[in-house]
């Protein structure tokens, strides 16, 4: 069978990681959503998402298909179910559709499909804080589903632990001298990863391949850190989707970083308003602050964004794509992507200079900022431009 994600109704409110990506891209818990369903069917997929995405994130049509929506997280009853649909059938939860059967080129009415309704419980990441809010279930069902039946690289003599039974430690991790304590939740070492002396890690939290974790970090879960991501300092509740670096002493609350994102030394973002009222969070969606439900928010920052050293982000800032803040006092809480500047005022971040960044960026970890990579940027430049006095 051909399975395909698509985004759903949920992609504008998960701007601006949506900016660069497919909802089925997006990393929760270990792994990306995308990751999480080719594990549970055990086939690739492909995805439905924006046009000019779709050169770098193609889709693949064949006879017959089954199209997901990648907002929803796999679990064994909906994957069970996924798998035995028919011609004309589809499921659906309240009023959304999380998947149907169809055959190649078929125009899709639901008034001629027999409607499945899904009762059960399911994780569904339908704004951008639920990437952090919802990363300690989302962690814990990836801790079991990537090391069922696996033996975990022995724990070295020098680690302090708690509930070692709850930590797995893939091949070519290195640690030592360090406090991982599991008794709060499953801690995950992926490949090559490294975890420095001196830190100290409460779970859940998840090092995936090739991170690191600087020298005496504090890191309370539910943390995710990303392939090729390096953190230090003091993280709470974050997600860093890959290839980013928050790497220096400061703190890192309830945030989410895209990917090739740098955090300056002493940098720090509020996650709790003065008067602890409930916290409202940009939404591209409604172009306007969106109520959160949320007591504890922090900085959600699109890929490629940078901030110079000491640099304070007040509580909920939304940082959109490729934008460089800098210098003294609090940014604003929305900043618009290709934004160069800080609390004094922004002026265009001009695409030639953010594209020669990212070249050599990406670059050190032996990546290629390829044509489409430049294409996908050049169009969020375009599109984002309503949002920047220029």
């Amino acid at each position: 069978m051909n399975y395909i994600l698509f985004d759903g109704t949920v992609r504008n409110a998960l701007l601006p990681f949506t900016f660069t990506r497919p909802v089925a891209d997006i990393r929760i818990g270990i792994l990306t959503i995308r990751e999480k369903w080719e594990k549970h069917l055990g086939y690739t997929t492909t995805t439905v998402t924006e046009e000019y995405l779709s050169e770098k994130y193609p889709m693949v049509e064949m006879e017959e298909n089954v199209m997901i929506n990648a907002s929803f997280l796999p679990n064994d009853i909906l994957v069970e179910m996924i798998k035995s649909l028919e011609q004309n059938q589809a499921i659906f939860y309240n009023d959304e559709v999380m998947a149907f059967y169809s055959k190649e080129n078929q125009e899709v009415d639901f008034d001629e499909f027999e409607i499945i309704e899904f009762s059960e419980d399911c994780i569904r990441v339908e704004h951008t804080w639920d990437i952090f809010a919802k990363n300690d279930i989302a962690l814990r069902e990836d801790f079991e589903l990537i090391t069922e039946g696996r033996h975990s690289e022995p724990i070295p003599k020098s680690v302090n632990v708690l509930s070692p039974e709850n930590i797995f430690i893939e091949e070519g991790a290195k640690l030592e001298f360090v406090t991982l304590n599991a008794s709060t939740g499953p801690i995950y070492i992926g490949k090559n990863a490294e975890i420095m002396e001196g830190s100290v890690i409460r779970g859940p939290f998840a090092l995936c391949d090739n991170g690191r974790v600087k020298l005496a970090a504090k890191i309370y879960g539910a943390t995710t850190v990303g392939p090729y991501s390096v953190i230090g300092g003091e993280v709470n509740n974050s997600v860093l989707f890959g290839y980013s670096n928050k790497g220096h002493d400061g703190y890192l609350g309830n945030s989410v970083l895209g990917e090739w994102c740098n955090i300056g030394a002493d940098s720090n973002n509020s996650n709790l308003k003065n008067n602890y009222e409930e916290v409202k969070l940009w939404s591209y969606e409604t172009e306007n602050f969106a109520r959160t439900g949320l007591q504890f928010c922090g900085l959600m920052m699109g890929d490629h964004s940078k901030c110079g050293i000491n640099t304070m982000f007040n509580t909920g800032t939304v940082i959109g794509v490729s934008a460089n803040i800098f210098g003294s006092g609090f940014p604003r809480n929305f900043v618009p992507s290709y934004s160069w500047g800080g609390a004094s005022g922004f002026t265009t971040y001009l695409t030639s200079k953010a594209f020669q960044t990212a070249k050599i960026v990406m670059a050190r970890r032996n990546i290629e900022f390829t044509e489409e990579d430049a294409k996908i940027l050049q169009h969020v430049f375009e599109e984002t431009k309503k949002y920047r006095k220029e």
